[in-house]
């Protein structure tokens, strides 16, 4: 526990000194104030499409944002610097959802048009490689120590999501074929249902008709927009909290250099 409180100023919640920008806090904030007046700007003068504003502020916080890793792969080590990577990521994917949802359930908007803040994103295939690249990191850092109740739960639910997004890409490249094999060719089969939600395969496979399963409120019965919001929170809740509890082990067995030592609140 005093390896803990002389590493980090919030011993019980480490993951809140992985997550801090430290030096690069100014340039991090002057360049999203920047970006933010630029995207601003751009789209009310120059008629600048929403998704283009997003990913100019995105693609101007990525050179703090690589320094700042950087400096975590030394302070904490390698694996520490992944988690931290794929928090920040998976916190504006769910920033995205939240964006999405809101569209959909405040300002009314229809489905389709519900695509978020970067709608070019909202496309089957950057579902299906987003999943996979999640699920991969996931296991590479179970693999490199991230062993945890919190870490085996995260395991298992991203699992079980990519296994959702590889069923609907496999439904969408079916459907697909058979709209080309029909001389259908300008119309895209985005948004189809997966397994859980409505019409999706619990709610109308010969399987579960009859039953319990196929009547579930939510699980067969949410449009597809709540479906994976659902998804999206439960996988970064449980990423924070294995993240978490893999800092609060690390700092227990691994020695830490006094130049390494964040500043505790009482010296802060």
């Amino acid at each position: 526990m005093n390896a803990t409180r002389s590493l980090f100023a919030h011993p019980r919640i480490p993951l809140l000194d992985l997550l801090n920008l430290r030096e690069q806090k100014r340039m991090f904030g002057l360049l999203l104030a920047l970006g933010l007046a630029a995207a601003a700007g751009a789209t009310r003068w120059l008629g600048l499409p929403l998704w283009a504003a997003s990913t100019l502020v995105l693609a101007l916080l990525i050179p703090p944002a690589i320094v700042k890793w950087r400096g975590d792969a030394r302070r904490f080590g390698r694996i520490a610097m992944v988690i931290c990577i794929l928090v920040m990521a998976q916190g504006f994917h769910t920033l995205e959802h939240l964006a999405q949802w809101f569209q959909y359930h405040i300002l009314r908007w229809p489905s389709f048009a519900s695509s978020g803040l970067i709608s070019t994103l909202n496309a089957e295939w950057v579902h299906f490689v987003w999943n996979w690249a999640v699920l991969l990191t996931v296991i590479y850092l179970v693999r490199g120590g991230m062993r945890n109740p919190w870490a085996w739960l995260l395991l298992a639910w991203t699992t079980a999501h990519t296994f959702e997004h590889s069923y609907m890409m496999a439904r969408y490249l079916m459907v697909l074929q058979d709209m080309r094999a029909m001389g259908v060719t300008n119309v895209s089969a985005q948004g189809l249902p997966g397994i859980l939600g409505r019409d999706g395969w619990l709610a109308t496979s010969q399987l579960t008709q009859g039953t319990f399963i196929c009547r579930l409120s939510g699980v067969t019965t949410a449009v597809r927009l709540d479906v994976h919001f659902w998804w999206n929170i439960g996988e970064t809740t449980l990423l924070l909290l294995a993240g978490n509890m893999y800092l609060r082990q690390f700092v227990e067995h691994h020695p830490v250099a006094s130049s390494d030592r964040l500043p505790t609140p009482a010296a802060a």
